[in-house]
């Protein structure tokens, strides 16, 4: 049957075409905006880590989802996403304090993230002696809190006793009480030679004591964190978002309402 030539196809114009038209770019536009604010508050204000050792046990376990605050130390190279090397330092510089829960990046591998508690300040004296903490020839204080079992990345269980140190303060801030966990006071982790912390760095450890890699190592093995510098800090942990037990395989999804640690949602860390 032979086309009209009268008959048009009509065209995507009009009242209804601008809608659709305006529609997407509105969509276009909230996407861009939120990308842009989620970019922005993960550079200036919050970042989310999880907690993939047992380093950091008791006050941190594996599995652990912690939002860390950038603006706590100010912001170097390290705050940014990718770390473009744009300056040198720090700006907004805070000063960290005893007994902070810090991120900061690895010194021999500064694409690694690191975190632990820091424990000394520029001219602070730090040693072990017989599995007990010293700062500035002063024992730290601990009270004992009983047995304790922990349970690290690879699932192996670990047994030690539980303690509550106390850190004294700096820069105004009071004390500091945290708990420990020790499982032996032997071996060279525990009795260490009396480091002096130099200008520009801090003295980094972890809350599990014997099993975790921190400033007590100072050679030149890939593992061995030494003095940290203060630019490579990320910022403070600040609070647990979510805590995952990772027990069973992620596939067997009718685990995952058990394997919530719901105690531990919206923690402080201190």
């Amino acid at each position: 049957m032979p086309m009209d030539d009268n008959k048009t196809i009509s065209s995507p114009s009009g009242p209804d075409a601008a809608r659709r038209d305006g529609g997407l770019l509105d969509l276009v536009r909230t996407v861009v905006i939120a990308g842009i604010l989620a970019i922005s508050v993960r550079t200036v204000l919050f970042e989310p880590f999880n907690i993939p050792s047992g380093s950091m046990i008791p006050t941190l376990q594996v599995g652990d989802y912690v939002w860390v605050a950038k603006y706590s130390y100010g912001y170097s190279r390290y705050a940014l996403p990718g770390s473009p090397n744009l300056f040198e330092g720090r700006i907004f510089s805070s000063a960290p304090h005893r007994g902070d829960v810090a991120v900061f990046r690895f010194t021999k591998d500064t694409s690694i993230d690191y975190i632990k508690r820091i424990v000394g300040l520029p001219g602070d004296t730090v040693q072990m002696r017989e599995g007990k903490l010293f700062l500035n020839g002063q024992q730290v204080p601990r009270e004992p809190e009983g047995e304790y079992t922990a349970i690290d990345e690879h699932r192996t269980h670990m047994d030690g006793e539980r303690y509550r140190e106390i850190l004294p303060g700096s820069g105004g801030h009071g004390p500091v009480a945290h708990d420990i966990l020790k499982l032996t006071d032997e071996g060279g982790k525990n009795d260490t030679p009396e480091y002096v912390v130099p200008p520009g760095y801090f003295f980094a450890m972890g809350d599990n004591r014997d099993d975790s890699a921190d400033s007590r190592f100072m050679g030149d093995e890939p593992q061995d964190l030494g003095f940290v510098p203060m630019e490579n800090l990320v910022g403070q942990a600040k609070w647990i978002f979510m805590s995952v037990d990772n027990a069973h395989p992620f596939w067997q999804v009718w685990y995952w309402p058990v394997e919530i640690r719901w105690n531990r949602l919206f923690m402080g860390i201190h």
